[in-house]
């Protein structure tokens, strides 16, 4: 109505006049204190009542948002729960702490109002299930303490029902529920013992005879040992590993089998005999030695002679069995002319297994290289024939192989092996032989191999990958003398600068870190995100506005780009209509997308009452007091 706003402009004047003469009237501290105080719609409660006079405490100016954080700040743990997402303040729907806690309702008022019953346990870090559903609060939440300090752990309530004493920890979730304390669900496969066999019919009690279940014996002689003693058992002459031969299907029969659960494996006259023929004593105490000396030497008519191994001549079969030596199950074979050599020519005496097994020690009268290749003959000699060595010696059984234009036949073995006498001290490296073919004059080093092949001198291979500088995009393409001027390759430089220097159009105001914005695929195309990759987001008319308008100057030393203003007066001080009265904070009023339009972000709903205001404002001479200042007179909020 026209009246109604004739009258409020009658009070609004009435109300500046009466606040302009306080102004002058008391300092400036204490006149913003009484509009404080003023302002306050009541009293704090006795918690906040320190803070009554210190409103920055709980509130932002122009920014209502910001009062959570400040919250926040002071009940760290309510924070805290808000971030992870975790307790009641964490799982319930986002909003404004003063939504539900408000204050400035007197001393005594109480901001914090639970209402038990409409309560949602769900929105907590405990679910209630089972027989907690029915439980009253105060079983759980003690008085005198926080709500978030009742302890989730089942042990902390029901430490008196623990009728196991602690012997199996505090975990008693494992085996009870939340239905019934006594109703248990343990899986007894999680242990260390599970039940197989006839073990799964058997009750708790017949193993675990009192509640401290962890005393249990879990081997079986622990709850077997009179069947171990009785007189159909072993009385302990073979040991406690009674599942050894026994299952849990069935105590009987056994289940041993020597054949795969030993080393020893019983064959011919050994299957037939009995355990005990060979174990007398304790079968774990007394451990039985697996050659056949250790039992047949009663029987060995060489006196040791031939060493304790009867098998190699004997089998199980008959010990009386004529012996039938097989010379190729042996660590000398018998190939070649050796097949045709009497025993007597080698062994010397009845000590078989003196007789030497190295070619040397009965050629040695043949080495026409007089020991200087070594004693390894087979190396180049067979059996066959002493004289023939053509296509016996491998090469690549050396740590020089031999490949492509090396390969045997290419090259005669002199053409390397200078000294015929010497042949171990050839060297191995390609610089040792190709230092005459070197056109890098020893610039590159003498690892030949890392560009040429045995394929072929000329032929080169480098691979620019394993380097420190790998070649992508246009780099692929490019010559190599065009970044190697020299021979000396390793001096080319590889940072972008030193190439594309000609082709910085920015003239260094971006530093000299190309690949940031530029790529490989071609100088041309460029992708700088500023939002991502600066703390100043581009939006509205910026995305329009070019690099350099802003990034005016070279860019300083180590940087990547000349260090700009954050702040809108920065770059817009000469936009700036109201000379500096309404602060550098040009944000907000104005907006990026627009500079001229402005935004009414400072609580007024009525356009026509703030353009009064300026009228009156400047009419009376108040042009350059802040626009927080001129809210404050006319009671308006912040």
């Amino acid at each position: 109505m026209p009246w109604r706003h004739t009258s409020s402009i009658l009070h609004l004047r009435v109300l500046l006049g009466l606040l302009m003469w306080l102004g002058c009237m008391v300092p400036s501290a204490v006149w913003a204190q009484s509009i404080e105080s003023i302002l306050a719609p009541g009293k704090l409660i006795q918690g906040h009542a320190k803070y009554e006079e210190e409103c920055t405490q709980c509130h932002v100016k122009f920014d209502r948002k910001a009062q959570d954080g400040l919250c926040m700040g002071c009940h760290k743990d309510v924070g805290a729960d808000v971030r992870a997402r975790t307790g009641h303040h964490g799982r319930i729907k986002p909003q404004a702490c003063n939504s539900c806690h408000t204050d400035h309702k007197g001393r005594n008022a109480r901001i914090v109002e639970l209402d038990k019953k409409a309560f949602d346990h769900t929105q907590t870090d405990f679910r209630l299930k089972g027989k907690h559903e029915k439980l009253e609060c105060e079983k759980c939440h003690t008085a005198g303490k926080k709500y978030r300090e009742a302890p989730q752990e089942c042990n902390a309530c029901h430490k008196k029902d623990d009728v196991h004493k602690g012997s199996l920890g505090a975990k008693c979730a494992d085996c009870h529920t939340e239905s019934n304390w006594k109703e248990t669900r343990f899986d007894h496969d999680k242990t260390r013992f599970s039940l197989t066999g006839k073990h799964n019919d058997i009750k708790c009690v017949d193993c675990h005879k009192t509640t401290q279940y962890k005393e249990t014996p879990r081997s079986c002689i622990g709850c077997h040992r009179k069947d171990d003693d009785s007189s159909k058992g072993h009385k302990g002459q073979y040991g406690e590993k009674c599942d050894s031969c026994h299952g849990t299907k069935a105590w009987k029969p056994a289940n041993f089998n020597h054949d795969t659960d030993t080393r020893y494996a019983l064959r011919g006259k050994h299957r037939a005999a009995k355990c005990t023929d060979c174990h007398t004593g304790n079968l774990y105490r007394v451990k039985l030695s697996q050659d056949c000396y250790a039992c047949h030497q009663k029987d060995d008519k060489h006196k040791a002679s031939l060493g304790k191994d009867c098998g190699s001549c004997h089998s199980e079969r008959s010990w009386k069995e004529p012996p039938k030596f097989d010379h190729g199950q042996s660590s000398f074979p018998l190939l070649g002319k050796h097949a045709k050599v009497e025993c007597k020519d080698c062994h010397k005496s009845a000590m078989f297994r003196d007789a030497p097994k190295d070619c040397y020690a009965c050629h040695k009268k043949d080495d026409k290289h007089e020991s200087t290749l070594g004693q390894q003959c087979a190396a180049c000699h067979t059996e066959r024939d002493w004289n023939t060595t053509t296509g016996r010696f491998n090469h690549d059984k050396t740590r020089f192989l031999l490949r492509n234009a090396h390969a045997d036949g290419v090259l005669k073995c002199n053409a390397c092996h200078k000294d015929l006498k010497s042949f171990r001290k050839t060297p191995l490296d390609c610089y040792s032989c190709h230092q005459k073919d070197d056109k890098h004059e020893g610039t590159q080093g003498k690892e030949c191999g890392q560009c040429h092949s045995d394929r072929s001198w000329k032929t080169t291979r480098f691979d620019h990958g394993l380097t420190r500088f790998p070649l992508t995009g246009r780099h692929i393409t490019t010559t190599c003398k065009s970044c190697h001027e020299t021979q000396r390759y390793k001096d080319a430089p590889r940072d972008c600068y030193a190439c594309h220097q000609k082709e910085d159009r920015h003239k260094l105001k971006f530093g000299v870190e190309c690949q940031d914005c530029h790529n490989t695929r071609g100088w041309a195309i460029w992708d700088f995100d500023h939002s991502k990759r600066t703390d100043f987001k581009l939006d509205g008319t910026h995305r329009k506005v070019a690099c350099e308008s802003c990034h005016t100057r070279e860019a300083p030393k180590g940087k990547k780009a000349a260090t700009v203003g954050q702040t809108c007066i920065s770059c817009h001080r000469k936009d700036d209509r109201h000379d500096g009265q309404f602060g550098p904070r040009c944000e907000q009023c104005h907006v990026s997308d627009n500079w001229k339009r402005v935004t009414n972000r400072i609580g007024f709903a009525d356009d026509r009452l703030w353009q009064a205001i300026q009228a009156r404002m400047a009419s009376s001479g108040l042009a350059t007091y802040r626009r927080d200042e001129a809210l404050l007179r006319v009671g308006k909020p912040i």
